[in-house]
């Protein structure tokens, strides 16, 4: 049999952090085993259902690289479907017409409550004959449920669960305007789409219990179940945006990589030994789900950060130099082909300190524009009288430099010699005029990169600025 395992988002909003966990151990968890991952909208909140939600969820997938192997499958669109199998099980006896009124079920529970028993349905027209009904009343069909015995749930992560079905009630399959419930669309979609594995978040599992007796009741073959622990903040609550990013999106907008979102995800719950570092093809080769944990995780944004640090060593210059550039685009810095190609020049520099590309670009912004960069206090206090002197006379002795890295080092060193000076006492000034900051890459390459011309500029300007 293959394995064939399903996300099923709800487009209500943007894709929770969590929700991207879940999509994340679906994919690897079918990859894995040489099987289908699939995606379906769960989009049958008419109300709060979004075709922005929905495409903000394929286009947070597809940057994860989480798109599904075959189209969406949208719940909306299959109605008639569950209906179906709804009216199936009322025709098999498994399933009865219920006639109550709102009015009467919250009647029924407020009853309930005053005798002190949990407000379920009693059952009342679970052994009546409809023909009682008033004729003007539309019916809900309900699950005729077992009231003896337990429904058992093996599940790969929590181990064997299990729940009294005394305590569970004849819940709604159809209700009396036609439209399925939610817990009866799912069992019928993944059923229909040959899910195997559903790997989903914990606190779905009180819904299990319910959906395997429809499956029960339809002879269906039930999936093999997998809950996996929510993503808490820090502080162990619920995680939510007091404790920072938590959509999908808001992490590419911060300037996380993907593969460092994943790697996080991955190890958010499931852990191999010491590795920490996974890249995708080693995390298909790894992934089962005798590995996750069943105790919540907490999101630790600093951890996450560091990683992406690893990631962005690691990725090509040419990518990121690509990433920059839009980001800078984005912030109204004005550059041409000249503050690109200066950009890509120093990016295996800027990145060795870089955390996220938020910060890279911030880093490159002074290499992509033309002229004099804009001082930030610690650059506009190192320049003072004796460095501006100093820079004017740089310039002068640089002027003969050739301008190649390895030579533009030695001049500098010659410089700094013939002065009597520390090499430092040279580099931060120089680094000021060309950067507008006391921390950027080797000056050689800031030299090198900017260009006899552009780096001339910038140092008269500062030797000159009053």
């Amino acid at each position: 049999m293959s394995v064939r395992t399903r996300f099923a988002p709800s487009p209500t909003g943007f894709l929770h952090i969590g929700g991207a966990r879940t999509a994340l151990f679906n994919f690897l968890f079918a990859r894995h085993h040489d099987g289908q991952y699939l995606l379906r909208i769960e989009d049958t909140d008419r109300a709060r259902s979004t075709k922005e939600a929905v495409d903000q969820i394929l286009d947070s997938l597809a940057w994860l690289g989480l798109s599904p192997d075959e189209p969406p499958v949208f719940q909306s669109r299959r109605e008639a479907r569950h209906a179906e199998v709804a009216r199936q099980l009322l025709a098999m006896g498994r399933a009865y017409l219920a006639f109550e009124t709102p009015e009467e079920l919250q009647a029924m529970r407020e009853r309930a409550m005053a005798e002190g028993r949990p407000p379920r349905y009693d059952g009342a027209w679970r052994d009546r004959d409809p023909s009682e009904a008033p004729p003007d009343r539309k019916p809900a069909i309900r699950l005729k449920a077992p009231r003896e015995g337990e429904t058992v749930v093996r599940d790969l992560v929590q181990g064997e669960v299990r729940v009294a079905n005394a305590e569970l009630d004849d819940m709604i399959i159809l209700r009396s305007d036609g439209t399925p419930t939610y817990l009866h669309a799912v069992v019928v979609d993944d059923h229909d789409m040959g899910i195997t594995h559903v790997i989903r978040g914990d606190d779905h599992l009180t819904n299990t219990f319910r959906q395997c007796q429809i499956y029960d009741a339809m002879g269906w073959r039930r999936p093999e179940f997998a809950h996996i622990p929510l993503i808490h903040g820090a502080d162990g609550a619920k995680l939510s945006k007091r404790h920072g990013a938590v959509s999908v999106l808001e992490f590419r907008e911060q300037g996380y990589l993907p593969e460092a979102v994943c790697n996080y995800l991955l190890r958010l719950g499931w852990g191999h030994g010491d590795e920490e570092v996974i890249s995708r093809e080693r995390a298909i080769q790894l992934f089962d789900l005798d590995g996750v944990g069943r105790a919540a995780s907490r999101m630790d944004y600093a951890k996450l950060t560091h990683l992406n640090g690893v990631w962005m060593r690691q990725a090509e210059d040419a990518r990121l130099a690509h990433e920059v550039l839009e980001r800078l685009g984005q912030r109204g810095v004005l550059f041409g082909a000249e503050g690109a190609e200066r950009v890509r020049a120093l990016m295996p520099e800027l990145k060795e300190r870089a955390r996220t590309l938020e910060e890279l670009a911030g880093a490159a912004a002074f290499a992509a524009h033309e002229g004099p960069p804009a001082m930030d206090a610690k650059a506009m206090a190192a320049l003072t009288p004796e460095a501006r002197s100093m820079l004017a006379d740089l310039a002068q002795f640089l002027n003969d430099a050739p301008w190649e890295r390895q030579d533009l080092v030695a001049w500098l060193r010659d410089y700094a010699d013939v002065k009597g000076l520390k090499l430092g006492a040279v580099a931060q000034p120089l680094r000021a005029a060309l950067t507008g900051t006391l921390q950027s890459p080797p000056i050689d390459a800031v030299l090198f990169a900017l260009g006899r011309t552009e780096a001339m500029d910038r140092i008269l300007a500062a030797a000159e600025a009053a």
